[in-house]
């Protein structure tokens, strides 16, 4: 698999596609006085912003463990994936708030078909960078780049709507479907930054792995069932990229300790392959004992 360290080369390809797209959608609301195309590069302006951050963070993340940061530096993503989220919540006011002035106050637009071919460029840019860095992104399970994806991907659609709406406007004159798109505009964009800030929360909570991995767990330590082998206490949380696995494996209280070790080192291997990276505890315990169905709960005050 492709040293992490080098993901940061997407996250170079965001920023320097951010800047071309900023500049492009510039041009379009220069020429045509739409604040449709002004919405679409102030949105943009944010994502130049978000695409340094998630340089950044992608440059710490990659940072091996050490002794202030034992579990390593994955969850810094969180943080980028927050940031991206709330540059994206202060842009859809922004965006609104013009729209709204301009709806009160509506302008004819002009140089609309320079303008659209534009545009037009900028999507299909972002379009095609979007997709590098969502397959980057899944590849590699980093949220960060993952965020910065759907980002892109929520600026090709809103472009594409203030397409539309600038079209529409060119063919029937009527000058307030510009803002009323550019409102739209805005909603879109404010969707996509609660789920943004949503999966940074998420993240910084410790939730546990999605439901489908957590089932890739189960079947692992199910197969070996037949030979009187149980588990309980099952833990995962996710920071970035790096899946973490807790659980407590059952077996006979007749077995060796080598016998034991030797499960739990095949269960660890198979886990670590299944769901990399990741990292696994495992607790041996002897079935027989009452005690070893005592420490299911997290805390313990006894």
């Amino acid at each position: 698999m492709e040293s992490r360290s080098r993901l940061t080369r997407y996250a170079w390809l965001s920023v320097f596609t951010a800047v071309a797209i900023i500049i492009l959608k510039a041009v379009a609301y220069w020429l045509t006085g739409s604040i449709g195309f002004l919405s679409d590069a102030l949105e943009s302006g944010a994502n130049i912003i978000a695409a340094i951050f998630t340089l950044v963070a992608l440059i710490v993340a990659a940072r091996p463990p050490d002794q202030e940061h034992a579990y390593g530096h994955a969850k810094i993503e969180y943080f980028s994936t927050g940031i991206e989220g709330g540059l994206i919540f202060v842009a859809a006011l922004v965006i609104a708030l013009q729209a709204g002035q301009r709806l009160l106050n509506p302008q004819p637009l002009e140089q609309v078909g320079f303008g659209v071919a534009v545009s037009a460029v900028a999507a299909v840019g972002n379009f095609v960078v979007a997709r590098v860095l969502l397959r980057a992104g899944r590849q590699h399970r980093s949220t960060a780049l993952t965020a910065d994806a759907h980002h892109l991907l929520t600026d090709v659609w809103t472009s594409l709507g203030v397409i539309v709406g600038v079209v529409l406007v060119s063919l029937t004159g009527r000058l307030w479907l510009d803002p009323v798109i550019g409102l739209v505009v805005a909603l879109q964009i404010l969707w996509t930054a609660l789920k943004l800030i949503h999966v940074a929360v998420d993240g910084l909570m410790d939730a546990g792995l999605p439901e489908a991995e957590i089932a890739q767990v189960h079947e692992i330590l199910e197969r070996y069932a037949a030979d009187g082998v149980t588990f309980h206490a099952l833990r995962t949380r996710q920071a970035g990229a790096q899946r973490f696995i807790s659980v407590h494996i059952q077996v006979p209280g007749q077995w060796s300790v080598q016998q034991g070790h030797e499960l739990l080192e095949q269960i660890e291997y198979e886990m670590r392959q299944a769901l990399a990276p990741a990292t696994v505890f495992t607790h041996l315990e002897p079935a027989e004992d009452p005690a070893s169905w005592q420490d299911a709960t997290l805390y313990r005050t006894d």
